[in-house]
């Protein structure tokens, strides 16, 4: 395991933060932005060449959206869903996330602040997705397009790839898929061996879930079950996992049965860290290699393979 991870680790035993489900909905989301804003060191932001918010209109109301410009235009396009249990995260814990997407890619980038469970629950993040992932290509057009998200963003990711699939158009260059929830049934041997004490705890997830889906019956819907969904058709992907993860094996099998249904899947792992390393990229060392490993292996599925009409 990573160092500074064992660190982090050692502290978080010391003062152990209450469950999810023993606090408010408020208070959770809360410390979620705290510990983002924690995590951002004293470092400065990855520069871009501009940062603008706005609203868009949504089913059933309208959501924020953050664009940004990148400094050097290589003509790309990221629509990005933001991780958090589809409960936690906005557009200001994933800014830095998104700014290192920007700079690595040359890309436009659309940030969705979707609206959140369990306020708006499934399929209402998702709608919401889907709305600003197609804003986004009418607002940026002739770019190669990837959906992208981290944890549950990346679950919101390939339902909107899987939703562009069903409409005929597959719509997007690629899928960037980081720690990715792919079973609700949570029943992974990962999910035993790191689901307590690795900085995301199996019974928060599992409170996420009771969030974000709130009849059960829909829990077997594809854009909640990624493994047994249909993966056909969908655009060349890139999954990244986390060796301390709850979802490490979510990620891996998912990688397996999108390549078994004919997808180009790239897996990129990273040794000796933990769930939602992307936000911790500017104070751990291995997270911000792992980070540019994984968008370096996007930028190689971007420049290798045919980008679809």
């Amino acid at each position: 395991m990573d160092r500074f991870i064992r660190a982090l680790i050692r502290w978080q035993a010391v003062d152990r933060p209450a469950p999810a489900r023993t606090l408010t909905v408020a208070e959770v989301r809360r410390r979620y932005a705290d510990s983002a804003a924690g995590t951002r060191g004293g470092a400065a932001p990855e520069p871009v060449a501009s940062v603008a918010d706005q609203l868009i209109g949504g089913q059933g109301g309208s959501f924020r959206v953050r664009t940004y410009l990148p400094v050097a235009d290589r003509g790309r396009l990221v629509t990005y869903l933001h991780g958090g249990g589809w409960v936690l995260g906005d557009v200001d814990t994933h800014d830095g996330v998104c700014r290192r997407v920007s700079v690595a890619l040359g890309a436009v980038v659309v940030s969705v602040d979707y609206r959140r469970a369990p306020e708006h629950p499934y399929p209402g993040p998702l709608q919401d997705g889907i709305v600003a992932a197609e804003w986004a290509a009418g607002a940026f057009p002739g770019r190669d397009h990837v959906i992208a998200g981290d944890s549950a963003g990346a679950g919101l990711a390939m339902g909107i790839a899987m939703h562009r699939r069903d409409l005929g158009d597959i719509g997007f260059a690629a899928q960037l898929l980081v720690y990715p929830p792919a079973d609700p049934e949570m029943k992974s041997e990962s999910m035993r061996a790191y689901g307590s004490g690795y900085l995301a705890d199996a019974d928060d997830l599992r409170w996420y879930y009771e969030q974000y889906v709130h009849d059960p019956e829909r829990s077997t819907d594809p854009a909640i079950d990624l493994l047994n969904a249909d993966h056909r058709g969908l655009p060349p992907t890139v999954i990244g996992t986390a060796e301390f993860d709850a979802l490490h094996d979510e990620g891996v099998e998912l990688a397996a049965r999108l390549a078994a249904g004919g997808v180009a899947v790239r897996h990129v792992p990273a040794p000796g860290l933990v769930h939602g390393y992307l936000l911790l990229a500017d104070v751990v060392p291995a997270a911000a290699e792992a980070t540019g490993e994984v968008l370096t292996a996007l930028e190689r599925t971007l420049t290798s393979v045919p980008v679809p009409n």
